[in-house]
């Protein structure tokens, strides 16, 4: 049985580093945030979102673990907001430690019917802002000598699906890019890893599956569960706090050696 001391060190093991979580007012970037900032790190929190709300979590953070936490609503959809966000969280928190990529967005309809501007916003979202902002890290990282990057991939990364084709090239995109930079920045002290998570109990999950459904004429309820049972060997949606959990085991010593994985998150998705 750990003592309390051990306790207490687990707690505060990510201490004096700071962390950026890009689109952390969402369901799994805020679980993220969370559990950073409940490990001792200093937290910028990224997204769009009810301001009085965001900021309701953000001071609910500060008072619950003593850390320092900010907001940004930077529009990474441009590489100038992405430097923005980058540039706002040095200032108002210091040399960014570690980097969570977990902004996404997505859109489901036929390859053939997609809306060009709905294409381009998905690679700009969820691939072009992932690359500026590991791209504007990397430098005091290596200089450190020490850097956590997390990328939130998907199975869609790994394996793809029907009217998601935008989204499953941008997260193809995601795992090229977790294991070109862990190539780069091996000898540096710094790991670049991603996650790959099945269906998550958030709203990007149960509103296109809700447009499915609507699509097919079918009740909503019954097609999720029916998706969910195609796909998860483990019949049930993942926690968000499932996928901190592997955040922050990337982000500590004992993950040090790990670097260029894809973890799948997924229920046993991606052994079908």
């Amino acid at each position: 049985m750990a003592s309390d001391g051990e306790h207490e060190a687990e707690n505060w093991m990510l201490s004096g580093k700071t962390a950026l979580v890009t689109g952390s007012t969402g369901t799994i970037g805020y679980a993220v945030a969370r559990k950073l900032a409940e490990r001792g790190c200093s937290v910028m929190v990224h997204g769009t979102g009810d301001r009085e709300e965001i900021d309701a979590r953000c001071a609910a953070m500060r008072r619950e673990y003593g850390t320092a936490v900010c907001y940004s609503d930077a529009d990474i959809a441009s590489p100038e907001g992405v430097r923005a966000l980058v540039q706002q969280t040095e200032d108002e928190l210091g040399a960014i430690d570690i980097l969570v990529n977990a902004a996404a967005i997505q859109y489901v309809a036929p390859l053939e019917e997609f809306p060009l501007e709905r294409l381009r916003a998905i690679l700009d979202v969820n691939l072009l802002a992932s690359i500026v902002a590991t791209q504007l890290v990397i430098p005091g990282m290596k200089l450190r000598r020490w850097g956590r990057i997390i990328n939130f991939a998907s199975t869609n990364g790994l394996v793809s699906s029907p009217f998601k084709v935008p989204y499953s090239v941008s997260k193809h995109g995601i795992v090229g890019l977790t294991k070109g930079t862990a190539l780069e920045l091996g000898e540096y002290g710094v790991t670049c890893n991603a996650l790959a998570p099945g269906f998550v109990d958030t709203p990007m999950f149960r509103e296109p599956s809700s447009d499915l459904a609507r699509r097919e004429g079918v009740n909503v309820e019954a097609f999720m569960e029916r998706l969910v049972r195609q796909k998860h060997v483990i019949p049930r949606l993942i926690s968000p706090m499932e996928l901190a959990a592997a955040v922050l085991f990337y982000c500590s010593d004992d993950a040090a050696a790990i670097t260029g994985t894809v973890l799948p998150i997924d229920a046993g998705w991606t052994a079908h």
